[in-house]
């Protein structure tokens, strides 16, 4: 056996980092010119989403003190001349005889009386549809400041505002259960959207859809312009009236002049930036009364107008703006339409037996 070799102790020099090397070019590009690639002046998808965007809401007119004062004083004047000749009339009746002016002060109480309730109503009419305005307001800015507390009063009121429609129950229910799970303030309120908004969107698109068809095919067979005018009007405000309803607002006569002038002020602001619905329109009105008959033609293209009117309506006077939920578009209603003239022109052109 050999002896055991003593242990020795060894220092190990600290690793060296290699020389950097000169970076060598791919060789697939070697002797190859390097192509830059400069990023265009428009870019395409953001010109196309800003076109798609919804266009903003329009904004609200100040209004002039001196008009209030004007009218608040005329009124004043008016209300004066109608109480005094009232006053005239009851006592001209006290001097015929003691009944008639009793009947006379009776009638006055009563018509009062029911002044004063349809004063009321219309108030309260004026104060839904403001309730409407101000929960819109109040969810672009809690998804603006991503603030939780604000999103989740914001649903506490519009599930409160929307309890009296039936299609609302099962979204209510589900809200209730699954509003402590979500914590962002924004994902809860396109929750609320989709969930209690969704049904009465598809109501509205079907009541936008029957509008049109009505309109077109009572244009198509009317004889007369003025008649076909006197019909759009007609069946644009009763449309407008029923999504009012629908989306909870029932306005009253006061309160439908004021969502009149709010969808004729948002029909004024996207009338210029819908470039795809004009190119839609311009579609329909040439190409499609190219293949059907110029009366049936003209009928469609009403029918859009309602539609495009409908969709106004309703971008007015629901509680949320959208989000979760895709905006309709005119494209959507396209081809019912179209489906529609061309079965009244071939039931048109079919023989009768």
């Amino acid at each position: 056996m050999t002896d055991a070799r003593e242990p020795k102790a060894f220092r190990l020099q600290p690793d060296r980092k290699p020389a950097p090397q000169a970076e060598r070019e791919p060789r697939a590009l070697r002797g190859a010119e390097m192509s830059v690639v400069t990023p265009a002046a428009i870019d395409v998808f953001e010109a196309e989403s800003a076109e798609t965007a919804p266009p903003p809401p329009p904004a609200p007119r100040r209004r002039s003190r001196l008009g209030a004062i004007f009218m608040g004083a005329a009124g004043v004047l008016a209300s004066l001349a109608i109480g005094l000749s009232i006053d005239g009339l009851i006592r001209s009746l006290f001097a015929r005889a003691d009944w008639l002016g009793w009947l006379g002060t009776g009638l006055a109480a009563v018509a009062a009386t029911a002044l004063l309730a349809i004063l009321v109503r219309e108030a309260a009419a004026l104060a839904r549809l403001s309730s409407v305005e101000k929960l819109s307001r109040r969810a672009v800015d809690a998804i603006e400041r991503n603030d939780p507390k604000a999103a989740r009063a914001l649903v506490d009121d519009l599930s409160g505002f929307l309890a009296s429609r039936p299609q609302t129950a099962a979204g209510r229910r589900t809200l209730d259960e699954l509003r402590h799970d979500v914590i962002d303030g924004p994902d809860l309120i396109r929750l609320a959207e989709a969930e209690l908004l969704a049904p009465l969107d598809a109501e509205a698109r079907r009541l936008i859809l029957d509008a049109g068809k009505r309109v077109s095919m009572v244009t198509a067979v009317s004889p007369r312009a003025a008649v076909d005018l006197l019909y759009v009007l007609y069946e644009a405000s009763r449309l407008v009236r029923r999504l009012a309803e629908l989306y909870g607002a029932r306005p009253g006569t006061l309160g439908f002049l004021r969502l009149a002038r709010g969808v004729l002020a948002h029909l004024a602001v996207t009338g210029s930036m819908a470039a795809g619905d004009t190119l839609v329109q311009q579609l329909v009105g040439q190409g499609l009364a190219a293949r059907l008959s110029a009366k049936l033609g003209e009928g469609v293209v009403n029918g859009m107008m309602t539609v495009r009117i409908g969709m106004a309506a309703m971008d007015t006077v629901r509680p949320l703006p959208f989000g979760a939920v895709r905006r309709p578009r005119m494209g959507d209603f396209l081809a019912a339409l179209a489906r529609f003239a061309g079965s009244e022109d071939g039931a048109k052109d079919t023989p009768a037996r």
